[in-house]
């Protein structure tokens, strides 16, 4: 059926002159003899106003009810996209994740897809329907309650649904041009990537490039699908695509980042026990905590300290965790630092590269910037750094490499 998946970011319909901008562009697709699936995001910094209402009302919402409030954000969208492409004189539907058969977990504000029932779809599609979807959201079968994805979760629905109908590709449309080495906003000499693989991408995503959610990434590399992201501000820019590439052994560096929405917490004098961090671990687990860096201490009189980062936004889910393991396993109180920032370079092969390493921890030295954390994979570097010293860390690591021709 030539199914193009399509989705459109709360920037890119966050009016009704943006909103008529995207039906356009649909039709074009559309006039090219595609089948246009179309997932869109609430519009602008309407989830955030939901959010706000929510807490005025009860400081304390329960899970459930904000799945229920936030997904008619994606619901007034999807109505008024359809509304847009009926006007220009072609047939839409809008449909809830519900309605399209997203089966996800019961696991309220971080849901995920089981499996997508695409027999709603692929009926509108015959009946010659431009679908648009409710991003963000699903449903779960045993409760029949809806649930929602959790952050970038617009991303992940587009890129499930791609996967679910075979669609050729998935076109990710932000307020951006696509992939770039740094972030443009923080970063002037920044510059678009024309590709970049699922590895690289997923790892940008991880570490603060806050344009792909990892969970889409990791989705697409899977199955092979593959993404591009381009902007609805600017559709003559192809942007950039996201797909297989076979490295070859020159080290390069891809892009820098800077995620300053971590915190840092530290439990001193934790016994040096088989188990006692898969105690601590497992706890968070069961919570869908991300936990991002992790050092142990070497031992030291029976005891030694864990250091861990997690993203800010769960530090009031895993504070009371953190302090019940503390007293259960009889270890000093918690350090919690908050104001720290992770600082990060990725790219093929660059922990094989001796200089560039060296280039990122000389260009700190220089500059007078403790590292508190150090984490490193096949494709990434990654410095906990004070927050007061993130900007111009960001902006003369990116330079540098930049500089050296070690930026592609």
């Amino acid at each position: 059926m030539n199914t193009v998946v399509q989705k459109y970011g709360g920037s890119s319909v966050a009016t009704p002159e943006r909103i008529q901008i995207v039906a356009e562009n649909i039709l074009k697709l559309k006039s090219q003899g595609k089948a246009p699936v179309v997932v869109v995001s609430a519009m602008g910094k309407s989830t955030d106003d939901l959010i706000k209402l929510a807490l005025e009302i009860n400081p304390e919402p329960s899970k459930r009810e904000m799945d229920m409030l936030l997904s008619t954000g994606e619901q007034i969208t999807t109505s008024l996209l359809a509304m847009a492409l009926d006007r220009l004189g072609h047939k839409a539907v809008s449909l809830t994740g519900y309605q399209c058969g997203i089966i996800t977990d019961d696991f309220h504000s971080k849901a995920k897809i089981h499996q997508i029932n695409t027999a709603r779809i692929n009926k509108e599609l015959n009946n010659d329907n431009i679908v648009i979807v409710a991003g963000f959201q699903g449903y779960n079968v045993d409760s029949g309650d809806i649930t929602t994805l959790g952050r970038g979760g617009s991303d992940t629905s587009a890129v499930a649904l791609a996967i679910a109908l075979e669609a050729e590709k998935c076109e990710i449309y932000t307020d951006v041009t696509g992939i770039y080495t740094s972030d443009p906003r923080k970063v002037k000499k920044a510059h678009q990537l024309s590709e970049i693989s699922y590895d690289e991408m997923l790892e940008l995503a991880k570490l603060g490039a806050n344009v792909m959610h990892p969970r889409s990434i990791e989705l697409a590399r899977k199955n092979n699908m593959i993404l591009y992201v381009r902007s609805s501000f600017d559709f003559d820019n192809m942007g950039t695509k996201i797909m297989e590439v076979k490295p070859m052994e020159k080290a390069q560096v891809r892009g820098v980042t800077l995620d300053e929405n971590i915190t840092r917490i530290s439990v001193p004098r934790v016994p040096d026990k088989p188990g006692i961090a898969y105690k601590l671990f497992s706890a968070l687990s069961a919570q869908n905590v991300h936990i991002d860096m992790i050092i142990q201490n070497l031992n030291y009189e029976g005891v030694n300290d864990i250091s861990f980062t997690i993203p800010t936004d769960d530090l009031g889910i895993v504070l009371p965790i953190v302090n019940a393991f503390v007293f259960e396993v009889a270890s000093e109180e918690a350090l919690v630092e908050q104001n720290v920032a992770k600082l990060s370079i990725v790219g093929t092969s660059i922990t094989s590269d001796a200089k560039i390493a060296s280039g990122l921890f000389g260009i700190l030295s220089d500059l007078g910037i403790n590292i508190e954390m150090i984490s490193t994979s096949e494709i990434k570097i990654s410095c906990i750094v004070a927050q007061n010293d993130a900007i111009n860390a960001l902006n003369e690591v990116h330079d540098f490499f930049i500089s050296n021709h070690l930026i592609q």
